[in-house]
C-alpha cells in the first residue's frame, strides 16, 4: 500500500505540471535518439573510399532494424499501458505479473528473432535494395547487430514500464546513456580500430546492452514500483494475450514503414527520377523531426491516462485528454505554419543543392499540407493505447496506412498528367491524412464515451 502511495501522484498531482514534467524527458529521448542515429551515419559516410555504399549498406539494414524495434511495442505498447491501469486500481501484484510476463516473452521473441536474422538476413537484405555493390557492408552490419537483439527487445520494451510509472527522466537516462555511448565508440571502432561498419554495429551493440543492464538494475531496485520478480516471469495467456492485442497497432505502424518507403520510392523513381526520391528523403526527415515532440508529449501522457482511468477518476482522464489534445494541435499548427510559410529554409537543413531546393520546397508544401491537424491523430490514437482500447487503436493504424495510404501512393498520380505525377504521389499523404484523421475523430468520440460510462459502472475495466 506504501507504493501504491508513492505513486499517487499520477492521480493526485496538478495536470498541467504533471504534463510537462513527463513529456519533457520524453521528447528530449525522442530527440536524442534521433540525433544519435544521424551522427551514426555521418561517422559512416566519412569512410574513406567506401563511405557511400557503406552508408547505402547501413541504410538497407533500416527496415530489419525497425521491424526488430517493432517487435518490442508489440509486447512493451499494450504491457506498459495495461500495468499501469492495474497500478491505477490498486491491483500492484498484477502489474508485476504483467512486466513479468513481457519481459520473458521479450526473451522468447528475441531469440526466435536473433535466429531468424543471422540464418536469413542477406536474403532478407537483397530483397530489401541492397546491390552488388553495398550487400557485403549491409552483411556485415546486420550480422552483428543481430547478436544483439535481446539488448533492444529488453533496452526498448522494458523501458516502457519505467516511463509508465511516471519515472520519465530515468527513461530518458536509459536513451541517453546508450546514445552516449554509441557516440564514443563508433569514431574508435570505425576509424582507430578500422573495423567499418562492422564496428558501427559493435559500437550500437554495446551501448544497447549498457542501457539493457541500467533498466533491468532499475527494475530490480528499491526506488521502482514494480518490481522485476522471478515470480512473476510465468507467461500467464491471461495477461499476455490482451497485451498483444493492444501492441498489435504500434507494431503494424513501425512494421509497415519499410513497406510504405518501398511503395512510395518506387513510384517516386518511376515518375520523378532520382530527383523525386532524394525529395522524398528530405519530406520524410522533416516529417520525422516534426513528430518527435508529439510522439514524446503522448507517451508521456500515456502513464497519466492510464492511472487515472484504473483508479476510475473520470474528472482527470477527461482533463488530461484535452490538455493533451490542445498541445498536440497547438504544437502540429506551429510546425504547419512554418513549413508553409519557409519550406525553402527546412529544405536546406538536409540539402544545399540550388537545382534541387525549388522541386524540394514544392513537394515539402504538398506532402506537410494538413500537418496542422496531425495533433488530433496524436492525442486520439494514444489515449486508445492508453485506456486499453484494443481494437479501436488496431483500427486507427490499419486505416491509415493500409486502406488509405497504400493504394492512393497508386491512385492520385493517375489523376494528374506526366510532369506532375510524382507530385500526385506526395499528394496521397495529406489525402490519407484528411480522412485518417476524420475517421479517428468520430472513433474516438464514440469510444471515448463509453470508456467514460465504464468509469461509473461497477465492473471491470479490463474486461472490456
Amino acid at each position: 500500500m506504501q507504493n501504491q502511495n508513492k505513486n499517487d501522484f499520477l492521480g493526485t498531482e496538478p495536470l498541467g505540471k504533471l504534463l510537462f514534467r513527463l513529456a519533457l524527458p520524453t521528447i528530449t529521448a525522442q530527440i536524442i535518439n534521433l540525433l544519435y542515429n544521424i551522427v551514426d551515419r555521418i561517422y559512416i559516410s566519412n569512410m574513406k573510399d567506401v563511405g557511400d555504399p557503406a552508408l547505402t549498406g547501413v541504410g538497407v539494414c533500416m527496415p530489419l532494424i525497425m521491424i526488430i524495434s517493432a517487435f518490442a511495442a508489440l509486447v512493451s505498447s499494450g504491457g506498459a499501458p495495461r500495468a499501469s491501469i492495474f497500478m491505477g486500481q490498486g491491483d500492484r501484484e498484477s502489474a508485476e505479473r504483467t512486466m513479468g510476463a513481457c519481459f520473458s516473452l521479450q526473451c522468447i521473441i528475441s531469440v526466435i528473432l536473433t535466429a531468424v536474422m543471422l540464418a536469413f538476413h542477406r536474403p532478407l537484405l537483397l530483397a530489401f535494395g541492397a546491390s552488388e555493390q553495398t550487400i557485403q557492408y549491409a552483411a556485415d552490419y546486420m550480422s552483428i547487430y543481430s547478436l544483439g537483439t535481446i539488448f533492444v527487445q529488453l533496452t526498448l520494451g522494458m523501458n516502457a514500464y519505467i516511463t509508465a510509472q511516471g519515472f520519465a527522466k530515468e527513461g530518458m537516462l536509459t536513451v541517453a546513456i546508450g546514445a552516449v555511448v554509441n557516440i564514443v565508440l563508433d569514431p574508435i571502432f570505425i576509424f582507430v580500430f578500422g573495423m567499418g561498419v562492422k564496428g558501427a554495429a559493435l559500437a550500437t551493440v554495446i551501448s544497447q546492452a549498457i542501457s539493457c543492464v541500467w533498466v533491468i538494475i532499475f527494475l530490480l531496485g528499491k526506488k521502482t514500483l514494480l518490481k522485476l520478480k522471478k515470480s512473476a516471469l510465468r507467461l500467464d495467456v491471461r495477461l499476455i494475450l490482451p497485451c498483444l492485442a493492444l501492441g498489435l497497432a504500434p507494431f503494424i505502424m513501425q512494421s509497415s514503414e519499410s513497406i510504405i518507403s518501398i511503395c512510395f520510392q518506387s513510384s517516386l523513381l518511376k515518375y520523378g527520377g532520382d530527383l523525386a526520391v532524394r525529395a522524398m528523403t528530405i519530406l520524410t526527415s522533416v516529417m520525422q523531426f516534426a513528430m518527435l515532440p508529439l510522439q514524446g508529449l503522448a507517451q508521456g501522457a500515456q502513464p497519466i491516462i492510464s492511472y487515472n482511468y484504473g483508479a476510475r477518476k473520470r474528472e482527470r482522464v477527461q482533463k488530461i485528454f484535452k490538455l493533451l489534445l490542445t498541445c498536440s494541435l497547438i504544437y502540429s499548427l506551429t510546425v504547419w505554419a512554418a513549413v508553409m510559410i519557409f519550406p525553402n529554409g527546412f529544405a536546406q537543413v538536409f540539402n544545399t543543392k540550388p537545382a534541387d531546393m525549388e522541386f524540394t520546397a514544392n513537394a515539402l508544401r504538398i506532402y506537410c499540407a494538413v500537418l496542422g491537424i496531425f495533433g488530433i491523430q496524436i492525442a486520439c490514437q494514444m489515449t486508445f493505447v492508453s485506456l486499453g482500447k484494443a481494437l479501436s487503436s488496431m483500427a486507427v493504424a490499419i486505416m491509415r496506412k493500409f486502406v488509405l495510404l497504400l493504394p492512393l501512393i497508386y491512385i492520385v498520380p493517375s489523376f494528374f498528367g506526366q510532369d506532375a505525377k510524382a507530385f500526385g504521389v506526395y499528394l496521397a499523404e495529406p489525402i490519407a491524412d484528411v480522412i485518417a484523421v476524420s475517421f479517428t475523430a468520430i472513433l474516438f468520440a464514440v469510444q471515448f464515451k463509453k470508456a467514460l460510462r465504464e468509469i461509473d459502472e461497477p465492473t471491470e475495466l479490463l474486461q472490456k
